[in-house]
């Protein structure tokens, strides 16, 4: 069978890389790829954002499976596209893919479906968000409805920061004027992130490994929000009594309501989750398989990525239920980004030392914001490569993923020293057993 996989990031590579290792995979094709790809896959000069072109290729090359990677292009409804030509691809529809591609309709089927989520206000002019949070007594996060790359979050700590949040969003249009059209204002909650990515075919959800991204662009989760510079899985965070709330207080009623709804998701279905003193609370849905998350779980799925996305596509999940096997050991990865991320960044820069990285045991170095220029790889973009090893423990994992970090040189390059510390800490508090009722963070319905 060939497979196409949409994208040219770490995830997509991550995802390349795995399905190449299916006995089923005939052969690999990634539009547009990168670098990384190149060297297990055939790079097609087709932007991820052409359905129109990716479509005819599939048709033309006989793909039998095609795997997105991109929030933004399943947003554009190539799903819809693809299924409409009797093509088989992993995703959810344009229609399903708005718990991603809208935080104000997110929060709406939250707040329908009994999810745990924090107080909440949707917005559509600045007036109105501002008088909003006049009323607040405690820290607010504001966030672009539209996509923005992972980038359209201002944690805010006072209401002064959180009308300069209101202006950068709605009146400067930093994240784009579709984006910031509508706002969500929402309680900033305390406590740890968590990554629960699920598989959702029909009635099946499969919940994968739990992971912890870090978001912020410094150690200790200080500066502004990236699109993630680092993970490990599995996260300890996500204990058997946590994962088994998500499932039932969060991932059940989801599905169920949007197939109420007449939108019935397929594809992956990522929850990430503030866990707090009062117990889970959802941050946000995303559509598709999250970056960097990706490539840790990569590293420890030993099930064929391929069959299982295939029983997906073709509705018969269910036979894989508590059978995904992985890899014991722990995965941790650390993304390499380029001067000036997450705003305006340099490029062009030789990268050196990939070479000498790749020779490390159970290390994969994904690449991300790479291109080739001349005889060199070279940086083209923010998050530039995503270093991925697998170790006994979290400390060996990490040991070994630093290890091949400093074997890698660009100029500007930056990163987090501190990814996978977090495993090895205490919660600061004891997590309730079960899902508590919503009180003190009650949910604002939404204006009509």
């Amino acid at each position: 069978m060939k497979v196409l996989v949409i994208g040219k990031g770490g995830r997509e590579h991550a995802l390349a890389w795995k399905l190449s290792l299916s006995p089923r995979a005939k052969a690999i094709f990634c539009a547009p790829g990168n670098p990384g790809t190149a060297a297990i896959a055939t790079n097609v000069a087709i932007a991820a954002d052409d359905i129109k072109g990716l479509v005819a290729f599939a048709k033309a090359e006989n793909i039998g499976l095609t795997v997105v990677g991109p929030e933004d292009v399943l947003a554009l409804g190539i799903v819809d596209a693809f299924k409409k030509e009797g093509l088989r691809i992993f995703g959810p529809s344009k229609l399903a893919a708005s718990l991603e591609s809208s935080k104000a309709f997110a929060k709406s089927i939250m707040h329908e479906a009994n999810v745990p989520t924090a107080d909440f206000k949707i917005c559509d002019h600045p007036d109105q968000a501002k008088a909003w949070i006049s009323t607040r007594r405690y820290p607010l996060v504001v966030k672009a409805d539209g996509l923005a790359a992972g980038k359209g979050v201002i944690v805010c700590s006072t209401q002064e920061e959180a009308h300069k949040a209101v202006e950068r969003i709605m009146v400067k249009e930093e994240f784009g004027r579709v984006a910031g059209r509508i706002i969500v204002l929402e309680k900033r909650m305390v406590g740890q992130e968590l990554s629960v990515l699920a598989i959702v075919s029909g009635r099946t959800i499969i919940p994968l490994e739990p992971c912890q991204d870090h978001k912020a662009i410094f150690d200790n989760d200080l500066g502004p929000n990236t699109g993630g510079m680092g993970a490990y899985c599995p996260a300890p965070l996500g204990t058997k009594e946590i994962l088994d709330q998500i499932d039932a207080g969060v991932l059940v009623p989801t599905v169920h309501l949007m197939k109420r709804k007449r939108m019935p998701f397929h594809g992956i279905l990522y929850a990430g989750v503030m866990v707090t003193a009062q117990g889970v609370r959802v941050l946000e849905f995303n559509c598709r398989m999250g970056d960097p998350e990706t490539q840790p779980l990569m590293m420890r799925l030993k099930t064929d990525l391929l069959e299982l996305l295939l029983a997906a596509v073709e509705n018969r999940l269910d036979e894989f239920e508590d059978k995904i096997a992985w890899d014991p050991r722990p995965a941790v990865c650390v993304v390499l980004a380029a001067k000036g991320y997450p705003g305006t960044v340099d490029k062009n820069h030789t990268i050196l030392g990939l070479s000498e990285a790749a020779k490390l045991k159970d290390v994969q170095v994904f690449h991300g914001a790479t291109r080739f220029d001349s005889r060199n790889i070279v940086t083209d973009g923010g998050r530039v490569l995503s270093v991925t090893a697998l170790g006994d423990d979290i400390i060996a994992a990490r040991a070994k993923a630093y290890e091949a970090v400093n074997l890698i040189k660009f100029s500007g390059m930056q990163y987090r020293t501190d990814i996978g510390l977090k495993a090895l800490q205490p919660l600061p508090f004891p997590i309730k057993e079960a899902i508590p009722e919503i009180g003190e963070e009650k949910v604002v319905e939404p204006e009509a």
